[in-house]
């Protein structure tokens, strides 16, 4: 017996999901930037975003969930930050990347130009949208499945992240075996504006306890502070 239901023109993305849509309009929507409906003015379509605020509810949800199961030890603070780095914008993006995501959605010329299809943001947001979709056409069976074999191989990254998270785990040691609060103070910073480095000294009180290198501000700190940590722990 053959089928006649029509081939889908996202059967390939569809594989990368391991689901197929009953209603294909809802994944045209998902991939639909507002650029293009700037452009177009199709009255017949609407952008992503309706579709990218339900998203980020259930991966909120299913991200919750892997890592009460995954680490049934962390307390809430530190689930509450893996949960940050897993759907943010940067592991949203991993994900979407790993999908080629970037070559199906719909862009108007501008954005298109301006290298939108390889923007962060742009592909988280469409991921976003694309579990929502599915949560639309599915229900949230279907949504959770999806989603939960695609954030699953994120967790890896977990244990990393909690550790060297180097500010927040001083600024509690300095208060509580010091009762001061570290500041950070920027030395200098080299280079253009395209890949400065930064300088930064790390002060407890009146005593420098280390100074390191960074590529931005952020990054800079986080070293420094991985050096003063190592000194407060052990005096």
């Amino acid at each position: 017996m053959t089928s006649t239901q029509e081939p889908s023109p996202y059967a390939l993305l569809e594989a990368e999901l391991a689901y197929r849509f009953r209603d294909p309009s809802l994944v045209e929507t998902a991939l639909t930037h507002r650029s293009w409906m700037n452009e177009t003015q199709d009255s017949s379509r609407s952008d992503n975003e309706r579709l990218e605020f339900l998203g980020d509810a259930v991966l909120a949800l299913v991200s919750s969930d892997l890592l009460m199961k995954h680490f049934p030890e962390h307390p809430e603070g530190e689930l509450s930050k893996a949960r940050a780095a897993i759907v943010n914008e940067a592991g949203l993006a991993r994900i979407a990347e790993a999908l080629t995501l970037g070559q199906w959605i719909f862009l108007g010329r501008g954005e298109e130009q301006a290298g939108g299809r390889q923007k962060r943001s742009l592909l988280a947001n469409a991921f976003e949208a694309l579990i929502g979709a599915v949560y639309l056409d599915g229900g949230f069976p279907a949504a959770f499945a999806v989603a939960e074999r695609l954030i699953e191989p994120l967790l890896a990254d977990i244990p990393t992240v909690a550790s060297k998270d180097f500010k927040s785990r001083l600024q509690e040691l300095a208060q509580a075996k010091l009762q001061l609060a570290p500041s950070y103070l920027v030395l200098s910073e080299h280079g253009p504006d395209h890949a400065k480095t930064f300088e930064v000294a790390i002060l407890i009180g009146e005593k420098e306890y280390g100074r390191a290198f960074g590529r931005s501000k952020k990054e800079a700190q986080q070293n420094a502070a991985e050096l003063a940590l190592a000194l407060v722990e052990v005096g």
